[in-house]
């Protein structure tokens, strides 16, 4: 099944634009397991348990398994998701962006090694970059375009010749000729909904994934407001908010509440209870 589908279906079934940001810090984690990079498994295993039936998608980080020499944990942990929410989609977030032959093997590490059902890209060197990975023809591929960060603004809001800002024309190519297969998304931050709608307005139908709500201080409403389509999915990250709302041994527990909260909250804004 292809991502687009499997994201629609999931969003259908869970009634969710939530996305399960999975980024493990041992520093942080409950009781006895804190400091224990062995545990990142675990307590993403517990996270994913608590939260299956409320996301539409779930996105690791791929620096933080990596950081600690865990990247057998997660390749435990997507195949741990896809066993216990089989329809829900894997979006590894690693923002790759190299051309050629180094393409193609992060291609097959984010889709043959870990299983992903996408990944996030960077659009910095052109088609070029993007291409390898198209030949995975079932899998979604989104690339950055208005990032929350601030620093953001050094490249991607500066005007091109033509007048329209570097985030305009990205979302242009990526809606319209770099997209022939229907596989490509964006990456929108929430810390700006007026982007978020001006991305919306020339990516129409494309899926857009939002983080930079909760912790990064996003609108979740004006975020729901600027992006939400009918026919047009939006994927609204929450990481932190949901993963150490309890420094207890409750942790899944309280994240779940965080989670449903976060969800009621999402569909409000679109007028759905």
């Amino acid at each position: 099944m292809k991502f687009t589908d499997m994201l629609r279906q999931a969003q259908q079934a869970h009634d969710s634009m939530l996305c399960v940001g999975l980024d493990p810090e041992p520093a942080r984690f409950p009781g006895a397991w804190r400091g224990d990079a062995a545990r990142i498994f675990e307590f993403c295993a517990a996270i994913v348990d608590a939260t299956r039936d409320l996301a539409c998608a779930f996105k690791p980080q791929i620096a933080y398994f990596a950081a600690q020499g865990a990247e057998a944990q997660l390749e435990r942990l997507v195949a741990h998701i896809h066993r216990v929410a089989p329809g829900v989609p894997v979006i590894l977030d690693a923002k790759r962006g190299d051309i050629g032959a180094t393409a193609e093997q992060y291609a097959r590490e984010a889709f043959e090694r870990y299983r992903a059902d996408a990944l996030t890209l960077s659009p910095f060197m052109g088609f070029d970059s993007i291409e390898p990975y198209l030949r995975h023809a079932d899998k979604g591929l989104i690339l950055l375009c208005r990032t929350s960060n601030p620093g953001g603004s050094d490249l991607q809001a500066q005007r091109l010749a033509s007048g329209e800002m570097l985030f305009e024309h990205i979302a242009r190519l990526v809606a319209g000729p770099w997209n022939a297969g229907g596989q490509l998304g964006l990456v929108v931050g929430a810390t700006y909904p007026q982007e978020i709608a001006r991305v919306r307005a020339l990516a129409p139908t494309l899926p857009l994934l939002i983080p930079g709500i909760g912790a990064q201080g996003g609108d979740a409403e004006a975020t729901v407001r600027a992006g939400w389509r009918a026919d047009a999915p939006i994927i609204v990250s929450s990481s932190r908010a949901i993963l150490y709302a309890s420094a207890g041994g409750d942790f899944a527990e309280v994240g779940r509440r965080v989670a449903q909260t976060t969800r009621q909250q999402l569909n409000a804004a679109r007028g759905v209870n």
